[in-house]
């Protein structure tokens, strides 16, 4: 299936941090498993920090392949990658196994060889580090913005805003705003009393 490839996600503000994860599979996956306790825009800027860390490259097998003491003082250097550096550096690594084991470090064939939507969802899920939220949004990224939409696409894509609605910095300041009224409106649905009706 034939995808385009965007000239940059517009997560961060940071041109070449946006640029990185447009063209670079794996540091999209990395942002991703860093979208946690941080600011968006710092966990998507941070696999370019890693790159440069790591002397320019960004690569599945030579990440799995560190000591992992050593990977942990790489995202602990100020400033660090994470608020929470070495337990991330811990799920990067693990992410870039996978990624080396089950794919040969080419990070794109978790998606460019699914079969379908429902494939597609499997494939991220079984990836260590990303969960079902993060999941609907890669689909998202991959169907709007990469334009990669196997059969049965729409049955896994989500229907709430995500990150694959951002199209723009604009469009960033929106689905911040929208995301944060999801998560309210989900969190006063969990709070609210049931009836034993």
């Amino acid at each position: 299936m034939a995808t385009t490839k965007p000239d940059r996600l517009h997560f961060t503000g940071n041109d070449e941090a946006d640029e990185l994860i447009a063209r670079e599979p794996l540091a999209l996956l990395i942002g991703f498993v860093l979208d946690q306790q941080v600011p968006l825009q710092k966990a998507f800027s941070s696999p370019l920090e890693l790159k440069k860390r790591l002397g320019g490259q960004l690569d599945a097998d030579d990440i799995a392949g560190r000591d992992p003491g050593e990977l942990e003082e790489i995202f602990r250097a100020k400033p660090a990658l994470h608020r929470y550096p070495a337990t991330m550096a811990h799920r990067t690594q693990d992410l870039c196994a996978a990624i080396a084991s089950e794919y040969d470090g080419d990070a794109e064939r978790v998606w460019a060889e699914a079969q379908n939507g429902a494939d597609l969802r499997r494939r991220l899920l079984d990836l260590p580090g990303i969960g079902d939220m993060k999941v609907r949004s890669l689909i998202a990224i991959l169907g709007n913005r990469f334009g990669f939409k196997p059969p049965g696409w729409e049955e896994v894509a989500p229907k709430h805003p995500t990150l694959g609605d951002v199209d723009s910095p604009e469009a960033l300041a929106r689905y911040q705003d929208a995301k944060r009224a999801y998560k309210a409106k989900l969190k006063a649905e969990r709070s609210a009393p049931t009836s034993d009706v």
